[in-house]
């Protein structure tokens, strides 16, 4: 059994697309950090803090954080997407998924202290589009949605966790 450290739809999804054989035990955790996670490092932090507070919470040997976020850099914000692995007697495995900027009406509101996810229902005139396409689908017409983007995410933390022979 995986445990997971969210119960949002879109990530279970992602979840269970890569360890189709495998029981998927979702929980509502703490990410510990802001409601709206403001740079790489943080949204890692709270993927980190998800994966060790479901693992926890579980009593299993893998846990898993998804975190979204958005990053300030010279082009402006972008969207961001981090994930953490975590497994007995090993270091934190992380894996960062794509970005694209998000628009400047978008700027203010999220400096302000709202939560992407707010936002972006207001701006497509939707209800709960981060447990849906995520605002990755709207922002590209539907081209790549937030669970594919969390899917590639928890593949790269298989993948790396695989690889390291000395965490299991």
């Amino acid at each position: 059994m995986i445990a997971l450290g969210t119960t949002n739809p879109a990530k279970i999804r992602a979840v269970q697309a890569v360890f189709t054989t495998t029981e998927i035990k979702a929980l509502s955790v703490s990410s510990e950090v802001s409601a709206q996670p403001f740079s790489d490092e943080e949204t890692v932090e709270g993927a980190i803090n998800r994966a060790r507070n479901a693992k926890v919470e579980a009593n299993v040997a893998i846990g898993i954080g998804l975190e979204g976020g958005v990053v300030e850099t010279d082009r402006g914000l972008l969207l961001c997407n981090w994930g953490a692995l975590l497994a007995s007697d090993c270091e934190p495995i992380v894996a960062g998924g794509l970005r694209i900027p998000l628009p400047e009406e978008f700027v203010a509101p999220l400096k302000s202290g709202r939560e992407l996810g707010e936002i972006i229902d207001e701006y497509a005139k939707k209800e709960n589009v981060r447990q849906n396409e995520g605002a990755i689908g709207i922002l590209t017409g539907g081209y790549i949605s937030r669970e594919q983007v969390f899917t590639d995410i928890v593949k790269a933390l298989i993948g790396q966790y695989k690889q390291l022979k000395s965490c299991r």
